[in-house]
């Protein structure tokens, strides 16, 4: 890891300053960003300073932190309100009495939730890391971010490394929120008005899963927004699969409007949404899906002989059509989630996540959202070295080669 963070700066700069007019890429404008989802959570907890730092150490060009609202009305960091994966609350005695059951988008979900504890309460708790397989040395280590405290880290770090870093937030549960009586739209303006980011040239976009509240937010804020766009799961064959609460907005839901999430990426459904947004954020695989080698009784079967099932037995499918469509209507195009363990990437990849990479940046995919950004900062360097005349002459220059 070392070697890796220590390589990078020249790497960051490079892709900062080298994009001349010439360089063809088929992106909408200018080069692919690398957004640390999460911050770096394929090395440390979600959503912490220390993993936010990493990820721009990393050469991410934005760090993405999630939103969700504590009882006083405080935003902060968090993957879910739902805090019973994400932080040590379930092993600390004093709140064993917080647990309960509560309705999220429809679904019922036991844990211990942000709404029914105070900032300073939520400061008491440390992150832990939810994903089965990656390390947890760390857990524990770890206070849980207000988003003022990750605007200010962001801040800070646009000055120690000489080039802009931005902010990605996502407005979780927006409905839900409003339910409480602790709605997300105007606390996040109001962080961003105090951090002087409220306007169309700050370095921030926001993303939601709801288009109401993107609605909303439109008619307050010239700040750049993201339609996220989601699935429930991939078929055999490829296809996406759409159940709730994952198979359109919630907003939907409650004001029963038919229809599923694959319609927002419709040429239809890209021009309705180009009519308050600026971006399209769909999970990958509405871009350039996988399917399974080999199925037997309409499963999933082990292609590679490892003895599991997972990703590594798909193969590539051809890329949609769905970056032109967006392109064509003018909207960015930031795809999501990009995974390195090779449980994750497809036979064609090898089990080297750069490989995944350049495929998406070869479709023209405006950025990725990535868990490892070491991984995605390499292959952006890859990509723009055979594409750009001016990243490749930055490279030359600052390392001393074809003086």
């Amino acid at each position: 890891m070392r070697r890796v963070v220590h390589a990078l700066p020249l790497v960051a700069a490079c892709l900062a300053a080298a994009l001349p007019a010439q360089a063809k890429l088929p992106q909408l404008s200018g080069a692919p960003l690398v957004i640390g989802h999460r911050g770096a959570p394929g090395h440390l907890p979600d959503h912490t300073l220390e993993g936010y730092a990493l990820a721009i150490e990393l050469g991410a060009d934005f760090v993405e932190p999630d939103l969700v609202a504590t009882r006083d009305g405080v935003l902060i960091a968090r993957h879910e309100p739902n805090l019973i994966a994400t932080t040590n609350v379930k092993d600390i005695p004093k709140f064993a009495s917080r647990r309960r059951v509560a309705l999220v988008d429809g679904v019922p979900e036991e844990g211990f939730f942000a709404s029914d504890f105070t900032l300073a309460e939520i400061k008491e708790l440390r992150a832990v890391q939810p994903m089965a397989g990656r390390d947890t040395a760390y857990d524990g280590q770890y206070r849980i971010p207000t988003l003022r405290e990750v605007i200010a880290l962001v801040k800070r770090k646009t000055l120690e490394k000489g080039r802009t870093i931005g902010l990605y937030p996502e407005t979780k549960h927006p409905t839900y929120h409003k339910a409480l009586g602790l709605p997300l739209e105007d606390r996040l303006l109001a962080e961003l008005t105090f951090a002087g980011w409220n306007d169309r040239q700050a370095p921030v976009f926001i993303q939601s899963f709801e288009t109401a509240n993107l609605r909303e937010l439109r008619a307050k804020t010239s700040v750049r927004l993201v339609q996220l766009v989601d699935a429930d799961g991939l078929n055999p064959d490829g296809s996406l699969s759409y159940a709730p609460p994952y198979d359109k907005p919630y907003d939907w839901v409650v004001s029963g409007r038919a229809g599923t999430f694959a319609d927002l990426v419709t040429p239809g459904g890209l021009s309705e949404v180009a009519s308050y947004a600026d971006g399209i954020g769909p999970w990958k695989y509405y871009l350039q899906s996988t399917a399974c080698r080999v199925v037997s009784q309409g499963a999933c079967q082990d292609a590679n002989g490892d003895g599991l099932v997972n990703e590594a037995d798909r193969r590539v499918l051809p890329a949609t059509p769905v970056v032109a469509d967006a392109h064509a209507r003018g909207l960015l195009v930031h795809a999501y989630t990009f995974r390195s363990e090779p449980s994750r990437l497809p036979l064609e990849d090898g089990g080297l996540p750069t490989h995944e990479y350049e495929r998406f940046f070869a479709i023209g995919v405006d950025g990725v959202f990535a868990d490892f950004p070491e991984s995605a900062v390499a292959a952006k360097g890859k990509f723009l070295l055979e594409r750009s005349p001016g990243f490749r002459q930055c490279l030359l220059k600052a390392t001393g080669c074809g003086r």
